[in-house]
């Protein structure tokens, strides 16, 4: 079944002096893929500024820009329409010893390698190999490992921030769905397989009526490579369909943060982020 979802992002910045000027990058539009169709897509600056465009090292379109005059606030608004399910992926057949091939692990190297937050400790190891002697292929340990995460992990907003490790979330038993996502990677590496960090959205609700806009926000997941790439959602355990858009993928989220940004000047900031998803078809 393929659904036609329309989002709409809109973060804004409110500086409590002024911002002399900022320098800004937004990765905001999602790519067609064989799982999804981009129908349009549009970015809102405000302030207006000249906005550049470039797909990054890890196919990622990225929306760039300054702002070279005083301004006390910054909004930026992504609008984006998305026919999704289009070709629904499942487990590959790759077996362990395709997975130990010298040039597999060559070809994978950037996403089988630790990061900053997703480094496996010797729990994290452990809590592999357990997986790995009961998984006759890594598509059923793909599977078993992203279910042990779901199991072991509370969704807590707050209790965790972007900068935390996978071995920290482990630690605390909570997280957001970032954090799910970085503690199935940290696992999923330990077995040998090679795993990506995905970042969209989800439309909250599995039988949404049509043209009924919900409060929705930006989710993440993963994709392992069992023979081809099979998207995994450990937060929601439910298979990456049409309720998934895909925006982004990389090895953690900070290869594929929404919106970041430097400023020059002495104001403090506040952000406000709003997402509202909508299932137009």
């Amino acid at each position: 079944m393929t659904w036609r979802l329309s989002v709409r992002h809109s973060t804004q910045y409110r500086y409590e002096g002024v911002a002399g000027s900022s320098y800004n990058e937004a990765r905001l539009e999602p790519r067609s893929d064989r799982h999804q169709t981009v129908l349009s897509s549009k970015l809102e600056v405000t302030p207006s500024a000249r906005v550049s465009r470039h797909v990054d090292y890890w196919g990622t379109v990225v929306h760039h820009f300054d702002l070279q005059v005083p301004h006390a606030e910054l909004s930026v608004v992504s609008s984006t329409v998305v026919e999704t399910g289009t070709s629904p992926a499942g487990p590959g057949d790759v077996s362990w010893d395709d997975l130990g091939d010298a040039a597999l692990m060559d070809r994978f190297c950037e996403v089988l390698a630790p990061t900053e937050t997703v480094t496996p400790d010797d729990t994290i190891v452990a809590i592999a190999d357990g997986i790995r002697s009961g998984a006759a292929t890594p598509a059923a340990a793909a599977e078993a490992a992203v279910g042990w995460v779901h199991d072991h992990l509370e969704y807590l907003p707050g209790s965790t921030g972007v900068h935390s490790t996978a071995a920290e979330v482990l630690g605390s038993g909570s997280g957001v769905c970032q954090d799910f996502a970085h503690l199935s990677l940290a696992i999923l590496r330990s077995l040998g397989i090679p795993s990506w960090y995905v970042s969209g959205y989800l439309h909250p609700t599995h039988d949404a009526e049509v043209d009924e806009p919900a409060i929705g926000e930006s989710h993440a997941w993963v994709a392992a490579w069992t023979g081809h790439v099979w998207p995994l959602d450990p937060t929601s355990m439910v298979d990456v369909g049409e309720r998934h858009l895909r925006v982004a993928a990389g090895r953690e989220y900070h290869d594929v943060p929404p919106f970041r940004g430097v400023y020059a000047g002495d104001a403090t900031q506040s952000l406000t982020a709003k997402v509202e998803i909508t299932r137009t078809g």
